[in-house]
């Protein structure tokens, strides 16, 4: 039997941002990042731990709200989107101006590893052994490391800075937004202390980090994908794209607070569909799976074969 084919985008058009629901998002993203903060100045332990657990969350929605502004699909006015992108980018630890025009070119190119800048670090090329010892390391560990070099590389990186158009000045906004996000994140440490500063926001990060590894990883990774090699190339279609990509299911309540960023290949299908809308399309992705059915698999995966091949090299199929 046929698979169904998916609806076109003009069919969905429809599906348009709510203002209502974007400021509720945000709204009570900040008052549960508020109440996280409150928590972890307390001086009970397991207060302070339970702060640190509500920040966490609140900074992997932070994360995923920026990811919803930079498609201006949180609210109906891209300038409402950009500035809660920027207060979503702070908390994020990506600045929102670096994050638009990385994660545009992401979509672009989705399906071209060596193309996508969000993949191209993952192509195949000769890797030392401590370099996969380290990856394998704090994969099995689960240390963060993915999320902190996904930030570095693409967003904190002074080369990709300066390789950025300078017309109509997005050089300059982009460069501006990185430095009023340091200056703002060095103004803080500063003011608290740096143990203050650890207390209040060291364990949440890592945990959001560490969170975020598995939704950002589970998308792209171990996914065959096609090779550029230095040839002109053409970008995928959007509707092509969901054969590199893959979603998790989540449990319902779960995707609906993160706005269905689980859904991933629906997102690259109708990138311009609003995230918290996503669920509304009448199609079945192909390579969508369980959230807990692959975090077992991928962790029982070693780090360096999960993140430098494919499950076309491997025959491990997560």
């Amino acid at each position: 039997m046929t698979a169904p084919a998916p609806p076109p985008p003009s069919a969905l058009r429809h599906l348009q941002p709510a203002d209502a629901a974007g400021a509720l998002f945000a709204a009570a993203t900040l008052g549960c990042t508020a109440a996280g903060v409150w928590l972890s100045t307390r001086p009970e332990a397991l207060v302070w731990a339970a702060g640190q657990l509500v920040l966490a969350a609140s900074l992997v929605e932070w994360f995923v709200i920026l990811h919803e502004c930079g498609h201006h699909t949180l609210f109906r006015r891209r300038a409402v989107n950009a500035i809660v992108g920027h207060l979503a980018g702070f908390f994020a630890v990506i600045p929102f101006g670096m994050w638009v025009h990385v994660h545009r070119s992401h979509h672009k190119w989705t399906g071209w590893q060596d193309l996508d800048p969000t993949t191209a670090a993952l192509a195949p090329r000769e890797r030392t052994r401590l370099e996969r010892r380290i990856v394998s390391v704090c994969w099995k560990y689960w240390l963060p490391l993915f999320s902190i070099v996904y930030r570095l590389g693409n967003f904190w990186n002074p080369a990709r800075l300066a390789r950025l158009e300078s017309a109509h000045g997005t050089r300059a906004r982009v460069v501006g937004g990185l430095l009023a996000n340091a200056a703002i994140y060095l103004g803080i440490a500063w003011w608290l202390g740096a143990a203050m500063t650890l207390r209040l926001t060291g364990v949440a990060t890592l945990i959001a980090f560490a969170i975020e590894d598995v939704l950002i990883i589970s998308q792209h990774t171990h996914v065959p994908m096609e090779l550029s090699g230095g040839r002109r190339v053409l970008p995928h279609r959007a509707l092509e794209q969901a054969q590199y990509t893959r979603s998790l299911r989540l449990p319902g309540a779960v995707s609906r607070v993160l706005l269905h960023f689980d859904a991933h290949e629906l997102h690259h299908m109708y990138p311009f569909v609003p995230g918290y809308r996503l669920r509304e399309v009448a199609f079945e992705p192909a390579h969508e799976v369980a959230w807990w059915r692959w975090v077992r698999a991928a962790r029982a995966c070693p780090g360096d074969l999960l993140l430098f091949q494919t499950r076309r090299d491997t025959g491990f199929d997560v």
